[in-house]
């Protein structure tokens, strides 16, 4: 299985219409003629990778460094496998669980798991599975979108903190949260906190998340361990 093209991406290529829309909604015939123009798309079936999404990890690793050799992974919200496929090339086949809602096919290198991460044993049975804390914990959980910009912010950033409270249980000491937001970065408070446990918090944008999305990604690295008993000042 081959890695991205460098640090530059993909390359374009010539622009390609989609030569009927006969019975197909407009919505549809978009996303299908973005599809078709999408170097990502091509890139990513070419290196076998399941989703053009494996390339925002990949650059979000060649611009910060975090997926090293034997660390030990999680993946949450996994379908269809991008980010996972990536995370075992970097880290190592057995260092990566994936955790997702919804069954997906098996990714070899990987333990997949149908689990609710609200889930009060979610921690234990995680840490359980890969012998101990993990080392990074990824985040491309979506919801679905519903047109209304507030709405959907309100969505994703219920998703990270979902996300942020299970890596606060699992991560090892020095360990590294990366997850997605939206443009305008994560909420005040939220933000807050992982400055108070994390030693950088960046937010970023990938080449490969396209131009006209709202998506960025935080990542924050050097977690430092605390009593989640014991209330703290931020």
């Amino acid at each position: 299985m081959t890695r991205g093209r460098g640090k530059g991406g993909p390359r374009g290529k010539l622009k390609e219409r989609v030569k009927t829309a006969r019975g197909r909604k407009l919505s549809s015939t978009r996303w299908l003629q973005r599809q078709l123009n999408d170097p990502y798309v091509e890139a990513a079936r070419e290196a076998g990778y399941r989703s053009r999404a494996a390339f925002k990890l990949i650059e979000l690793d060649e611009k910060y460094g975090f997926l090293k050799k034997d660390r030990k992974v999680l993946d949450l919200g996994t379908a269809p496998g991008g980010w996972c496929q990536v995370a075992v090339e970097r880290c190592g086949a057995g260092n990566v669980i994936g955790i997702d809602l919804q069954e997906i096919d098996s990714i070899p290198g990987a333990e997949l798991m149908v689990l609710n991460i609200m889930d009060d044993n979610a921690p234990e049975k995680i840490k359980a599975a890969l012998g101990g804390p993990v080392d990074i914990v990824l985040s491309d959980m979506a919801a679905a979108s519903t047109g209304h910009r507030q709405t959907d912010h309100l969505r994703i950033i219920a998703l990270c903190e979902a996300a942020l409270d299970l890596a606060y249980d699992v991560l090892a000491p020095g360990g590294v949260f990366v997850a997605k937001v939206l443009r305008g970065g994560t909420e005040g408070e939220m933000l807050k906190q992982m400055r108070a446990h994390f030693a950088e918090v960046r937010h970023a944008k990938p080449p490969a998340s396209r131009q006209d999305s709202a998506e960025m990604y935080v990542v924050a690295q050097g977690f430092t361990p605390f009593d989640r008993k014991t209330p703290r000042e931020y």
